[in-house]
């Protein structure tokens, strides 16, 4: 009788369509079916609860029907989002926008889950936990652009390629929108404990190519008592993340992307941060990332059970692939990372950031990152109070981990209070939120939060969601069947991997040499390596990249600690075990976000437990086209295939000239 692909269409065969189409639909709930596949859950639940037989005639249903959609659709218009004014903005619980244009892809997460937690009443379903998004205004991307136009920045920002040289330039632009400027000190009136300065680009975040960590965050004390120091601090921040915009690490992105930087434009986020203050220092209990889908699950986990990072102190650790606890939230208590004594105190976390309460912010910053957060020892957190709620001691006498910090003994975070003995529910509020996120979403999500447990008495303690983004998964959901290739012929082979489908088209490799590489040199290591990825991107030749330890670790102890933008030429990835030690690969960080994004081939191979292998002694017998101290690139002239099946986790990457016609 009639198609409906949106909303106004909706609305126009609503007006049209004959009367037992429309009861037949309406019996069977179909609006509010077709809606909620569309995510307008709201409009879905306004209508689910009428039946067919609450109207006089079919016709008055057709008519609440079509007031229902036009109501809607001028709420939307109005936005979850409104707009700022000091009378309506609730410090506590609020979202508004400040300036015209889009608000980015952080912005409109947030705004997503702030419906979730309205239309489902989840704020209280947790005794004790307030479960929220913590007060938060936008500024849209018109000011951004104002902002370049005002200060004449543009042609300077896309040409100029020192990152700091940038940064300072646009802390020193002196115009900034007046009417702007307002309404950040009414912001400012209201709101005077420390903020959150984060990016919210058009494109960051999107369905199909999140950028995750490209851009810089900032944080302020925002405490003086001056409160033009307090807008000093916050334009400066917020320059600062506009700066972000034209860093190397977002044009390099870019470039491995369809997108251009001219379409690229900036909102930032101003929000509240989410903790308690301890002396000079202040920062939440916890915080973490959550993905609804698991790539490397250990049985009894599926991968569809989701897996989740935590660390003591503000979620930098996690984001930036620093030791972190992983669970997986259906089974809290099997940490695989602490099954031995000596795993345990191998993979804890030995120190935390914080904002430095006490810092100032310099106008002339040394470097482009966040210079008010902070790294401090555990031994500061056990005297803030706040190791008690994540902490367990590592007696030397009998060399075991006791849950808890009532004995003496070395301190390790292994969130026992949390995960085993249940002291705040967080396995459960992940395991709900992950469900209707993903199911809201139509697609496996990943959050960002934070937990408060420093509260007044009689308070609930604070989780706090900073953000929920789609995780982009390969659309090949089809089998792909792995020929049985004799070893001899593989460059590698892993029951650890990440991806789906058959990947052509390789004919170089890059490869850390095992022998040669020295852990205390790692950063060298890096810096070749993106001297060979900048070279092959020019040439436009995607490659197969081999290394030692953990890609893209904040700790260069642990691995090789490229960025995403260093690598971004990579078609398949490969990272090897030491030969001493085993690293568990890092889900949490962004640098895993973009191999997902990017469908990028990734496999785990352990030397120690022989899963998998990678002929290391073909690799180094091969002519190399170019080499350095740790590096080297081979070329050839047939190309190297890569198969891999994601569901069984099984993947191959075959030598050069092997026929693979059958597969």
């Amino acid at each position: 009788v009639g198609r409906a692909s949106n909303l106004d269409e909706l609305e126009e065969a609503l007006e049209n369509i004959p009367e037992e189409s429309l009861a037949y639909h309406a019996q069977r709930n179909h609006f509010s079916k077709w809606l909620k596949a569309r995510t307008e859950f709201w409009l879905a639940h306004k209508l689910r609860p009428h039946k067919v037989s609450d109207f006089p005639s079919v016709n008055d249903l057709r008519y609440h029907l079509i007031s229902s959609l036009k109501e809607y659709k001028e709420l939307q218009r109005r936005g979850v989002i409104i707009d700022f004014s000091k009378d309506n903005f609730d410090p506590k619980n609020s979202f508004a926008r400040i300036g015209g244009g889009s608000l980015g892809g952080k912005a409109r997460g947030l705004g997503f889950i702030n419906t979730l937690i309205t239309n489902y009443e989840i704020s209280h379903k947790f005794e004790g936990v307030e479960i929220s998004v913590p007060s938060a205004i936008v500024i849209g991307t018109e000011v951004f652009d104002q902002f370049l136009q005002m200060n004449n920045l543009e042609s300077f920002a896309y040409q100029e390629t020192n990152d700091l040289l940038i940064t300072q330039k646009f802390i020193d632009a002196e115009k900034f929108p007046e009417d702007i400027l307002y309404k950040l000190v009414d912001f400012l009136e209201l709101v005077d404990t420390p903020l959150a300065v984060r990016s919210s680009s058009l494109l960051e975040d999107s369905q199909f190519q999140p950028f995750a960590g490209v851009y810089e965050t900032y944080m302020i004390p925002n405490s003086n008592p001056d409160i033009k120091v307090r807008l000093d601090e916050l334009l400066q921040s917020i320059k600062s993340v506009y700066a972000s915009t034209f860093h190397k690490k977002a044009k390099d992105y870019l470039k491995a992307t369809s997108y251009r930087l001219e379409e690229e434009k900036m909102a930032v986020i101003v929000q509240k941060l989410v903790g308690a203050k301890h002396k000079n220092r202040f920062y939440p209990d916890f915080a973490g990332v959550a993905k609804s889908y698991n790539f490397y699950p250990v049985p009894p986990q599926k991968s569809e059970d989701g897996i989740a990072l935590v660390a003591l102190g503000l979620g930098k650790t996690v984001v930036e692939g620093g030791n972190t606890v992983r669970f997986c939230p259906k089974y809290p208590r099997h940490l695989m990372q602490f099954f031995s004594t000596k795993e345990t105190l191998r993979n804890a976390q030995q120190d935390f950031y914080a904002l430095d309460l006490n810092g100032k912010l310099s106008h002339h910053p040394e470097s482009i990152e966040d210079p008010l957060v902070k790294k401090y020892d555990l031994t500061e957190s056990e005297k803030d109070g706040t190791l008690f709620s994540v902490g367990s001691t590592y007696s030397t006498e009998n060399e075991s981990v006791y849950d808890g910090i009532s004995r003496d003994g070395i301190r390790v975070v292994t969130f026992a209070p949390v995960l085993k003995h249940q002291i705040f529910p967080l396995p459960e509020i992940l395991d709900l939120l992950l469900d209707l996120g993903a199911w809201g979403m139509g697609t496996p999500v990943e959050i960002e939060f934070a937990v408060n447990l420093n509260v007044p008495h009689g308070h609930p303690k604070e989780f706090a969601l900073l953000q929920m983004r789609p995780m982009v998964l390969s659309r090949e959901i089809d089998e792909l069947r792995i020929a049985d290739v004799d070893n001899k012929d593989l460059i590698c082979q892993s029951n650890q991997v990440l991806g789906n489908g058959a990947i052509n088209g390789i004919y170089d490799i890059v490869f850390v040499d095992i022998e040669k590489f020295d852990r205390a040199k790692s950063k060298e290591v890096a810096h070749e390596v993106s001297k060979f990825n900048e070279s092959l991107l020019k040439e436009k030749r995607p490659y197969l990249l081999i290394g030692v330890g953990r890609w893209g670790s904040l700790d260069p102890w642990l691995g090789i600690p490229v960025t995403w933008d260093q690598i971004a030429g990579a078609a398949v990835i490969v990272e090897a075990g030491f030969k001493d030690f085993q690293v568990t690969p890092s889900q949490g960080s962004h640098f895993f976000q973009n191999l997902t994004s990017f469908r990028v081939g990734y496999f785990t191979v352990n030397s120690i437990d022989h899963s998998g292998f990678i002929d290391w002694d073909w690799l180094k017998a091969q002519p190399a086209l170019a080499e350095m101290n740790f590096t080297k690139l081979l070329r050839f002239d047939k190309q190297i295939a890569v198969r891999i099946n994601g569901h069984e986790n099984k993947g191959i990457i075959v030598k050069p000239g092997v026929d693979l016609s059958d597969n």
